[in-house]
């Protein structure tokens, strides 16, 4: 116990220069665009060059860069991420607003990722070589080749649009409708989780492969367990390490991929609200979103860490 918290204690030690890392990064990266905060926020209005000046110097764009960052990570501390230029409403509000339902999204779309992967990886790794295993293969290859968003369109066409059995888009809250809810989660989530599933199968197949080749599972197979308890009981549990390291950068694709699949279907989450922010001008959203997808990927990761450890007893003796 005292050697995981120790390495737990390494890992989120570890947090504190990736995360100013990123905020480094987003910040240079967001000094290069083309849009100017002083004059994004008097747009629709003809601001005097005074106006102007006046404003970067309130807001501190007249410093030198190395001071404005420091400003700028000590609001981040203060869970201040700006003001929209659009809106003038602070962007915590709507940030906070808008990640619910992206969050909903992601783990919607991570949870048919993982059943699907599972049925697919382990009945392909069972059957191996033989019909359904060359069925999954093409399968998974076809959908690790689909790109989500067109997949999405696919799905509004077919299922929404031609049969009507799901909307085209919009969303309901679970609260006023949990039926409604999934009905509206359906097709994103699918088009969403798809191709990470489809790579998921792969990586199970192969695991569980090269797990049902060693000696242990033909001793307990011979001394008369039946196979399928010999899977689920130890092959699935040892086989399912390194779909777990993988599953941590599939959260990551998730996330990014969210931001194409809510605007596809009009769902007001983070992907929504950066896209209209870039369309519209407003950098501070645009900066507010990548600083929060951003973290939630690290923090997603460092969750993947504890739970291969708390999983793989050899990697805590090893560290």
């Amino acid at each position: 116990m005292v050697t995981v918290v120790r390495i737990l204690a390494r890992r989120i030690a570890l947090l504190v220069p990736l995360l100013l890392g990123i905020v480094l990064f987003v910040f240079v990266v967001m000094r290069f665009s083309d849009v100017d905060p002083a004059s994004a926020f008097f747009q629709g209005a003809n601001p005097t060059p005074r106006q102007l000046h006046d404003f970067r110097e309130r807001n501190g764009l007249l410093d030198p860069l190395p001071l404005r960052y420091v400003h700028f990570v000590g609001a981040l501390l203060h869970g201040d991420l700006g003001t929209s230029a659009l809106t003038r409403a602070p962007v915590v509000q709507q940030v906070t607003t808008a990640l619910p339902l992206t969050l909903q999204l992601t783990f919607l779309g991570l949870a048919v990722a993982i059943v699907l992967a599972l049925l697919g990886g382990v009945t392909a790794a069972v059957y191996r070589d033989r019909l359904p295993d060359q069925i999954i293969r093409v399968v998974s290859l076809t959908g690790v080749a689909a790109p989500g968003f067109w997949l999405a369109l696919l799905m509004i066409q077919y299922l929404a649009v031609d049969r009507g059995w799901f909307p085209t888009g919009g969303y309901i809250n679970p609260a006023d409708s949990l039926t409604g809810w999934l009905r509206t989660m359906a097709l994103p989530a699918l088009a969403l989780s798809l191709p990470v599933a489809a790579q998921l199968t792969r990586i199970v197949r192969t695991s569980v492969v090269e797990e049902l080749d060693k000696d242990y599972v033909r001793t307990a197979i011979g001394s008369g367990l039946p196979p399928r308890v010999v899977v689920g009981r130890n092959v699935l549990r040892n086989a399912l390490m390194n779909p777990l390291t993988v599953l941590g950068l599939r959260v990551g694709y998730l996330l990014g991929g969210a931001v194409v699949i809510e605007t596809i279907f009009s769902l007001p989450g983070m992907g929504k609200l950066m896209i209209d922010a870039v369309q519209n001008g407003d950098p501070a959203v645009v900066q507010g979103v990548v600083l929060t997808t951003a973290t939630g990927f690290v923090v997603v990761n460092l969750v993947i860490d504890i739970l291969y450890l708390l999983v793989n007893p050899r990697l805590r003796e090893a560290s």
